[in-house]
């Protein structure tokens, strides 16, 4: 009885060392390399697999999925000869698990050592001022060169970022001086710029005052010629429409006997004035003589009209 118990068991535990030798579950985003009698057999997808006892082997266990690994720092020498601490992190998978297995020993190791004889290969071509504003370009570039390379051992190179970009302390306190400086004079032409576009306004503002009073005072001048035109204008129209009335009046009937009557009423107080001022004149002999004076008057009169002349005749 013992001894069928003991034989049971050895059996139960051939059974199981055979099952875990023959059934494998291979997890997704994972692929086994088997190899059958040393040498290379197949890949194994996620799911379930059968393997051949004692002779097939499950040689490498690849990971499908995307890694990120990072790329230690190191010592670069700018084109001005300035030594800059660089690292960054890398990020890629595995295409082939055949070439990522075979291909070889170590692509991790080689992948971060392409990655750093790059990285100071592309720092070295620019200045220390660039290479801040250059980091896209030096990713891209360490990129192009590791994807080259790492396509035959079966891993696809992704992107590579880099982290930190650290100079000299001398280096950074120069930087920082000069950033300050730049600031300043910035400051400085912005503060310039702003008291130069003040005085042109001002100036412009001025220039505008003056045309514009200019333009007043054309127009008012313009305005006073056009207002006094007017008023020659009215006193003329005015003027001659009262000679007309006075000329017409004079054409009526009994106008020239009227207008003896004024020249004597205004030829007496006239005449009156005359004997009061204290200059010495000298006078017609018959400037006493009411009715000559207005009989010479009345006939110049006449002959200014030739209608009123006319009916005097």
């Amino acid at each position: 009885m013992p001894i069928l118990l003991v034989i049971a068991l050895i059996s139960a535990v051939f059974v199981l060392i055979l099952l875990s030798k023959t059934a494998v579950v291979v997890p997704q985003q994972s692929a086994y390399v088997v190899e059958r009698l040393g040498k290379y057999h197949s890949t194994l997808g996620a799911g379930f697999c059968i393997l051949l006892p004692f002779m097939d082997v499950i040689r490498y266990r690849q990971t499908l999925k995307e890694r990120a690994m990072e790329i230690p720092e190191q010592i670069c020498i700018t084109r001005d000869n300035v030594q800059v601490k660089v690292d960054g992190i890398l990020y890629f998978k595995i295409f082939d698990p055949k070439n990522a297995s075979y291909g070889i020993a170590s692509f991790e190791f080689a992948i971060t050592q392409l990655a750093q004889t790059t990285l100071r290969s592309e720092i070295g071509k620019i200045e220390l001022d660039r290479t801040f504003e250059e980091r896209t370009h030096i990713n891209i570039a360490v990129v192009t060169e590791l994807d080259k390379a790492s396509e035959a051992w079966g891993v696809k190179v992704l992107r590579y970022e880099i982290k930190n970009i650290m100079p000299p302390q001398d280096v950074l306190a120069a930087m920082e001086k000069q950033m300050r400086a730049e600031r300043e004079k910035r400051a400085v032409i912005l503060q310039s710029e702003g008291v130069r576009d003040s005085v042109i306004n001002a100036a412009e503002g001025d220039k505008q005052k003056v045309i514009k009073a200019s333009e007043g005072y054309k127009q008012q001048q313009i305005n006073q010629a056009e207002g006094q035109a007017a008023a020659i204008l009215a006193v003329a129209q005015a003027t001659a429409e009262g000679i007309q009335l006075v000329a017409n009046s004079i054409k009526s009937p009994g106008g020239f006997e009227a207008v003896q009557l004024r020249v004597a009423e205004q030829y007496i107080p006239e005449f009156g004035k005359l004997a009061k001022a204290g200059n010495t004149l000298v006078l017609p002999l018959n400037i006493s003589d009411v009715g000559s004076m207005v009989a010479a008057m009345t006939n110049v009169v006449r002959k200014m009209s030739p209608v009123a002349h006319g009916d005097g005749q």
